[in-house]
């Protein structure tokens, strides 16, 4: 215990500098992980009195951590009533221990869970924020092979010069016959990647009404978010390119930079279409952090994993192992019907009102 106390300490203790946002919530968990195993070895040193005023605190941890037929579950509601009534015994001791042992176990791996999604989140997010900025400085350096230009339609009335509209600038009469690449700018890329910012911004925004706190100690929700700006930005190019390649009918030519910016702003709104399966999937891993399940005791489960333990006081029998299904109860009932003496039917079975 003295040994889990002192490494919680020094985990507390300890000054991260400039690593705090990556390494503060890692140490704040193995903090409570250690008080938590200290927490576990004093509950086999207390007395019998102490042990059995926390059954209740434990019952509540494994109902919040263990899964409805978990057998160390099962075993501790059985016994719950008699511990908290005074009866305990060194077997339920025992018993308590493993079954707080195993809650908190449930809880690191949950916390885990999220630790390991919190970090492929950002990984993603520094990858992604990667390629975004060498499309941006590829475009600055080489802005002709990533041309975001468009050539509007030409008017047959007017043979002297063609229109040529980039994100950053409009050409008017230009020479016809010329290529719309030659007049592409190197701050064309980075443009259509702040519009498509821009519209990542706003989805952001808008998903903060679905965004819960939580005491889990890492902020996997603004991972999430954050997610969403690189993304933004990627998918505002791509989506000029692909209209740039008539992939879509009818979008094939812009005809001003407002439609081009309007357009790469749509873009980078439409990655909602995506990440909002990231953020589905990051509520349900905090959803799963410290979560009731339904019912305390799955009775036909428990029934067959439990209903034979030898020396087991406090079980349930065959008809209350059954309470939720009718199964057994009528067939209790068919048995008293044939067993019952000649002469008397089924209303004979049923039992007779007396004082």
């Amino acid at each position: 215990m003295r040994g889990h106390l002192k490494k919680a300490g020094s985990a507390a203790d300890e000054d991260f500098g400039w690593r705090r946002a990556w390494s503060g919530s890692a140490a704040r968990e193995g903090v409570w992980s250690n008080i938590r195993s200290a927490e576990v070895m004093l509950l086999q040193l207390v007395s019998d009195e102490e042990a059995a005023g926390r059954a209740g605190e434990v019952m509540a941890l494994v109902k919040e951590h263990l899964e409805a037929d978990d057998p160390r579950r099962v075993r501790l509601a059985r016994r719950l009533r008699s511990i908290l009534s005074g009866e305990i015994s060194p077997s339920d001791r025992d018993l308590m221990v493993r079954a707080l042992d195993a809650a908190y176990n449930a809880l690191d791996d949950e916390l885990a869970r999220v630790r390991s999604l919190r970090n492929i989140l950002w990984t993603a997010t520094f990858l992604v924020l990667l390629g975004v900025a060498g499309l941006a400085v590829y475009g600055w350096f080489f802005p002709q092979s990533l041309s975001m230009c468009f050539t509007p339609k030409v008017d047959p009335g007017n043979a002297g010069g063609i229109d040529v509209v980039c994100p950053t600038a409009e050409h008017r009469n230009v020479p016809a016959g010329t290529p719309a690449s030659d007049l592409a700018e190197p701050r064309d890329i980075l443009t259509v990647e702040i519009a498509g910012l821009a519209g990542a911004a706003l989805t952001v925004i808008a998903s903060l009404r679905r965004i819960r706190g939580t005491d889990a100690p890492y902020m996997l929700p603004l991972a999430s978010a954050v997610l969403k700006f690189p993304t933004g930005a990627l998918s505002a190019f791509l989506g000029l390119l692909l209209i740039r390649g008539a992939f879509v009918p009818g979008l094939s030519d812009l005809d001003s930079r407002a439609q081009v910016l309007g357009w790469a702003a749509a873009f980078g709104a439409a990655q909602h279409l995506v990440t909002r399966l990231v953020d589905d999937r990051a509520q349900m891993t905090l959803a799963e952090v410290g979560r009731t399940t339904d019912a305390v005791v799955d009775s036909e489960r428990a029934a067959v994993k439990d209903s034979d333990v030898p020396g087991e006081t406090g079980a349930p029998g065959p008809q209350a192992a059954f309470q939720d299904g009718a199964g057994p109860r009528e067939g209790a009932q068919e048995r008293t019907r044939e067993g019952a003496p000649a002469g008397e039917g089924a209303e004979g079975a049923r039992p007779r009102a007396g004082p």
